[in-house]
């Protein structure tokens, strides 16, 4: 296992590697992990739909963070490009070994293929009829109450969401074994799920799937939301949730992680060649 002065070395190689990524590369990559995300939305909410009413709210929340890391592990493991764990690349840069143009490449790039690979899985799910029902349902209130929140707070939920997710990184990369990278990502990200924080890429994903819903009768009725809030899901509400969380977000994985980490240990960094 890596030490923490050993993990922030192997992030500044780690950023130099993903700041030479090829266009091609950082498209594929990221689409992919827009659709791993995707699935383990989608996972969460088959598995949490009706438990609330029999377990409780936090248990809820508890199982929903456990299966939802699963996402994380599928992006990790494969290889694929995560725009909120990118925002360690950063220190790449405070450390001398990858110039910023080269981070807001992959960070658009990035972004852009996220977007791309969770609408598909949105897409596919609903096309399949699997979310012609209860879960459906679910799917809808999700996404609606991320539409309905106010700026500041999806801002301040998408810091703290992004703080733990590439914390999460972080401690994946102190593991040499596939198994001990899974634990260092599980606990992290049930932690953000279960403390309600807000991810950009998962709600690209939940919110698409609930604008392809809202005009199917069965997810619509067991929902149980009002027709105002049904009306209220749409580009509107996509964007007054997306934009203050990937901004939070930024701030949450750059500042906390990228940024702290780097005065921590900047003594024992050097420019890698």
């Amino acid at each position: 296992m890596k030490s923490p002065a050993e993990i922030a070395k192997l992030a500044c190689i780690v950023s130099k590697v993903k700041g030479n990524l090829s266009v091609r590369q950082m498209i594929l990559m990221g689409m992919l992990a827009g659709a791993y995300i995707a699935f383990a939305g989608w996972l969460m909410t088959v598995v949490s739909h009706d438990m609330t009413q029999y377990l409780g709210s936090g248990f809820t929340r508890l199982a929903s963070g456990a299966v939802f890391s699963t996402g994380l592990i599928f992006v990790v493991i494969s290889g694929s490009e995560l725009f909120t764990g990118n925002c360690m690349m950063p220190l790449g840069y405070l450390a001398g070994c990858t110039p910023m143009k080269k981070i807001l490449r992959n960070w658009g790039w990035v972004y852009m293929a996220n977007f791309l690979g969770s609408i598909l899985i949105a897409a596919l799910i609903y096309f399949s009829g699997l979310a012609d029902n209860a879960v459906g349902g679910r799917a809808l209130q999700i996404a609606s109450a991320k539409m309905e929140l106010p700026f500041s707070q999806a801002f301040f939920r998408g810091v703290l969401c992004n703080w733990i997710v590439v914390l999460a990184v972080w401690m994946a990369m102190a593991a040499t074994e596939i198994v001990d990278k899974i634990w260092a990502i599980f606990f992290p990200i049930m932690t953000f799920i279960a403390a309600g924080f807000e991810h950009s890429i998962a709600n690209m994903y939940y919110m698409a799937l609930a604008m392809l819903l809202k005009g199917t009768p069965a997810a619509v009725t067991a929902s149980g939301l009002s027709e105002e809030s049904i009306a209220n899901i749409g580009i509107g509400g996509y964007l007054s949730n997306l934009i203050p969380v990937s901004i939070g977000n930024m701030v949450g994985g750059v500042l906390f992680v990228a940024v702290f980490y780097y005065f921590i240990f900047k003594d024992g960094l050097t420019e890698i060649d």
